[in-house]
């Protein structure tokens, strides 16, 4: 298969279906950039093995998805299958992703020397040295999660969960909660009388420095955060 166009493909009911797409627009379209399928679609046809050629059954499609309808179907392929990625694309990928890696380690981990958090490039260059394959599909707190394994004989790491304190006064209240609550996981909160917030968040030591920075953007500096355990 060139490059110009690549195949997306779903397996069901012990039958495979393949579609034959444009690469970048098959992307664009499995992230929702684009809506329009017919823009994907090298052609509207169904393939059992596009390589060869050969097309699925009308009745392989009907029992797989309760139509005939080539562009449904591929909707689905796209959507739920694997697409085969150019060389292009699955770099980028691979370095998007890494990026992602790289990021979540720097706020999550801290070295257990400083309590501080190690920077991006320090920790890209310790990746370098374990050549951990990076995997597009994979998420990246389950990535993480071996890599910092991996990491910690030539890299000092530790991911210490740590116990917040947050005050919101009144009128940031509705704004910064929303801000807030999605850094960590709130273990006990209290909306008082004049409108104000208290809660107990537990969060990653590393999340401690953006949580004070999200809260101080979202209430003008007057929130209030303290470390409590």
């Amino acid at each position: 298969m060139s490059e110009k166009f690549t195949i997306a493909r779903l397996t069901r009911e012990n039958e495979h279906f393949e579609v034959l797409v444009k690469p970048q627009k098959a992307l664009d379209y499995r992230n929702g950039k684009i809506a329009g399928i017919t823009e994907v679609l090298a052609a509207e046809i169904i393939f059992a093995d596009a390589n060869k050629g050969t097309k699925v059954s009308e009745e392989a499609m009907k029992k797989a998805f309760k139509t005939c309808d080539p562009l449904k179907i591929a909707d689905e392929i796209l959507k739920k299958g694997t697409l085969q990625l150019t060389t292009d694309q699955r770099r980028k990928m691979v370095d998007d992703k890494k990026r992602q890696i790289v990021d979540f380690i720097s706020r999550q981990a801290v070295d257990p020397k400083t309590n501080l958090p190690h920077p991006p490039a320090r920790i890209e260059n310790a990746m370098e040295q374990i050549r951990y394959p990076i995997d597009p599909y994979k998420p990246v707190e389950e990535q993480a999660k071996d890599i910092v394994k991996l990491l910690r004989p030539i890299l000092p790491l530790k991911i210490e969960q740590v116990t917040v304190a947050v005050k919101i006064p009144t009128q940031h209240a509705a704004r910064a909660y929303g801000t807030i609550k999605t850094l960590g996981t709130i273990k006990r909160e209290e909306w008082r009388g004049d409108g104000s917030w208290y809660g107990e968040i537990e969060l990653p030591a590393g999340l401690y420095a953006s949580l004070i920075n999200k809260l101080g953007d979202a209430t003008k500096g007057s929130g209030e955060a303290k470390i409590i355990s």
